[in-house]
């Protein structure tokens, strides 16, 4: 049986599907916008593009627009002075660092959006108002507290520094995010019989993957490249970070760029191969995180 092209075609309840509405964009409006774009793409991608080119060339034909002498002695001499010593300390002190703010993160954000009990919205603006303060002001104090307890100089006072940081956002960003997560998914769980850990970790947990995605990046980049705390905590040369050791090259009296761009290049390598993969949970969780239901 044939049908008018213009017609509404039935679905099996007997209602037509709605027709897809088209959109029509002024040329000029989506010229400029592509323009736009690209503009700030540009600015976006050629710092990263010049450090990578960089740190190939040597020192005499680095800011050349027309020389270029290729060479692999700048990545040679990086890790000769021992920078792949800085970047398995960054790895080993963010890591665990994202592992203990995550997990502690996911259980604070269950809390302040499941359970109710006094002083609920107080305590919750208290977690918050940790992200308020300036970074700076923390160093003393916690220097000082360091340096009573024995922390100095260990990458145990550099993780319970980054988890500290860390958490307050983590957690504002979690409880946005669950309270886009139905209730009926706890209900139905305490009705089967399951304890509130397994609650937590078998049921909320793969549903909330997304802002558990976006949280612990958000975290792992805050650390990555994180050198307040780093330079008043860590003196010994085998304890410091990769932030640390990037900064060793800008002598007083010299500069060796050719070593600065291959640091800064293999630092973004790891960050890179993380975000990559992560994007489209990421994004996903940024946007659901962002907006309370």
């Amino acid at each position: 049986m044939s049908r008018d092209a213009n017609q509404a075609v039935a679905t099996p309840e007997g209602n037509p599907d709605p027709q897809p509405v088209s959109i029509r964009r002024n040329p000029l409006t989506t010229a400029v916008i592509l323009a736009a774009t690209f503009v700030v793409w540009t600015f976006l991608v050629f710092p990263a593009v010049w450090i990578f080119v960089g740190s190939f060339k040597t020192n005499e034909t680095m800011f050349s627009a027309t020389a270029f002498t290729f060479t692999l002695e700048n990545y040679a001499t990086i890790f000769r002075v021992g920078f792949g010593r800085f970047i398995f300390n960054s790895l080993f002190i963010c890591l665990v660092a994202v592992v203990i703010s995550t997990f502690v993160s996911v259980i604070a954000s269950y809390v302040f959006s499941r359970k109710r009990f006094r002083r609920k919205r107080l305590l919750f603006g208290a977690v918050i108002l940790g992200q308020l303060f300036p970074w700076i002001i923390l160093v003393t104090p916690l220097f000082i507290m360091f340096a009573r307890i024995g922390l100095l100089n260990s990458h145990a006072g550099m993780i319970f520094s980054y988890v500290a940081i860390s958490i307050p956002f983590s957690v504002y960003l979690l409880v946005g995010y669950l309270e886009t997560v139905p209730r009926e998914l706890d209900e139905a769980a305490v009705m089967d019989g399951c304890s509130q850990f397994r609650i937590i970790w078998t049921i909320i947990f793969p549903v909330m993957l997304p802002g558990i995605v976006a949280t612990a990046t958000y975290a792992f980049l805050l650390m990555w490249t994180e050198f307040l705390f780093a330079l008043a905590f860590l003196t010994r040369t085998s304890l410091k970070t990769m932030p640390l050791g990037l900064a060793q090259f800008f002598g007083e009296q010299s500069i060796d760029w050719g070593a600065i761009m291959a640091a800064s290049a293999v630092t973004t390598l790891p960050a890179l191969v993380l975000f990559l993969p992560l994007q489209t949970k990421l994004s996903a969780g940024l946007t659901a995180g962002s907006v309370k239901g």
